[in-house]
C-alpha cells in the first residue's frame, strides 16, 4: 500500500506491528502485548490524523493511487449485469469516459462516468480521466438514450478538468460541456450524481447536473485545482496548500454552500482502506436517493431540479 506523507506515522506504526507478530511467529517468544499496544495507537493515530485533515490533505487522498475509480465502482455495484456502451455516433469512442447499462438489485441505470488508469499504460490509454468533446457527447447519446427508455441516470465524477488540448477545442469542447449542462437540466429521468475523487471544472460540471449530487468525504470539486489556482494567484506552485484552503472544496464546504446534498462517509483512512464498504455505502446512497426521485412525475422533477440550480449562489446582503 502506497502512504502519503501525511500518513507517514501510520507507516511507522504499521511496520513496527508488522515486525512485532514476525518476530512472535517466528520464535517462541510472547509479544502479544507489544502487538495489542502498537494495534491502540495505531488506532488512535487514524483516527487523529483522519480528524483533522486540511482542504490540501483531502485533494491528495483524492487522488491517492489506490483509490477506487468509475469502473471499480460499476463492476462492484452491478456485478455481472453491466454492459458496456461505445461511441458518440460522430466522431469516435473515448476512453476516458465510460457508461453503460448495469443494475442494482431489480432496477436497471444508466451508469456514466471519467475513468483513469492505474498504470502508466492506462493512464494514457485512458488520457488520465481527461475527456474530449466526443466523451461528453457519448455521455449525452447515454442519457438520451436512458430517457428515452426511463431508466434513471447515475453519473461518477472523478476528473481533474476537460482535456485541454488543441484538437479538443477545435472539435468543440466548451459547446459539448455547455450542451450537456443544457440537457441535463431538462432530462426526464432521476439523475444522482456522485463525486468520487476529483471534480475539476466544467470537465466534472459536464456530467455533474443532477437530482441527487453526493460526495464522498475525502473529494474536491471546485472551478480550478489548487496547483492551477496557486501558479495563476502566485506564479508557483509552491502555496497549493494556501489555494487548496481559500477555494472552499471540500465536501464539507460544499455542503455548507448548498452546492451538493449529502456528503458520503468514507471507511477511516479513506475509500480505498476498505474498498468494499465504501461501494456497498454508495450502492445503498443511490438506492435511497433513487426511492424518493421515482415517486415524482418527469413534469415535477425538472421543475425540482431546475429551481435547485436557480437557488444556487443566492445571498443576503
Amino acid at each position: 500500500m502506497e502512504y502519503l506523507d501525511f500518513e507517514l506515522p501510520i507507516k511507522e506504526l504499521q511496520e513496527q506491528y508488522t515486525k512485532a507478530c514476525l518476530i512472535g511467529e517466528e520464535s517462541d517468544v510472547d509479544v502479544s502485548n507489544t502487538c495489542k499496544q502498537i494495534e491502540k495507537k495505531l488506532k488512535e493515530t487514524k483516527k487523529e490524523i483522519y480528524k483533522n485533515l486540511t482542504p490540501w490533505q483531502r485533494v491528495q487522498l483524492s487522488r491517492h493511487p489506490d483509490r477506487p475509480y468509475t469502473m471499480d465502482y460499476i463492476n462492484a455495484i452491478c456485478g455481472d449485469s453491466f454492459l458496456e456502451l461505445h461511441g458518440d455516433r460522430n466522431f469516435k469512442d473515448d476512453k476516458a469516459m465510460v457508461g453503460g447499462l448495469g443494475k442494482i438489485g431489480d432496477q436497471s441505470f444508466m451508469f456514466v462516468g471519467q475513468q483513469k488508469g492505474y498504470n502508466t499504460k492506462t493512464r494514457q490509454f485512458r488520457n488520465f480521466g481527461m475527456a474530449n468533446p466526443e466523451g461528453y457527447r457519448k455521455a449525452l447519446r447515454l442519457m438520451k438514450s436512458a430517457e428515452k427508455f426511463k431508466v434513471p441516470v447515475v453519473c461518477f465524477v472523478d476528473t481533474p478538468g476537460a482535456f485541454p488540448g488543441l484538437e479538443a477545442e477545435e472539435r468543440g469542447q466548451g459547446e459539448a460541456i455547455a450542451r450537456n449542462i443544457l440537457e441535463m437540466t431538462r432530462l426526464k429521468v432521476p439523475i444522482i450524481v456522485v463525486i468520487i475523487g476529483e471534480g475539476a471544472s466544467g470537465g466534472a460540471l459536464g456530467i455533474g447536473v443532477g437530482d441527487k449530487v453526493l460526495m464522498l468525504e475525502n473529494t474536491w470539486y471546485s472551478v480550478i485545482s489548487p496547483e492551477s489556482c496557486s501558479s495563476i494567484l502566485w506564479r508557483s506552485w509552491e502555496f497549493k496548500e494556501q489555494a487548496a484552503e481559500a477555494l472552499k472544496l471540500t465536501a464539507t464546504d460544499m455542503k455548507k454552500l448548498k452546492l451538493i446534498d449529502e456528503i458520503v462517509k468514507e471507511p477511516l483512512g479513506g475509500a480505498h482502506s476498505d474498498r468494499e464498504k465504501t461501494f456497498t455505502t454508495i450502492a445503498g446512497a443511490i438506492e435511497k436517493y433513487y426511492a424518493d426521485l421515482k415517486m415524482l412525475s418527469p413534469t415535477d422533477l425538472v421543475k425540482n431540479r431546475m429551481k435547485k440550480y436557480l437557488e444556487m449562489g443566492e445571498f443576503k446582503g
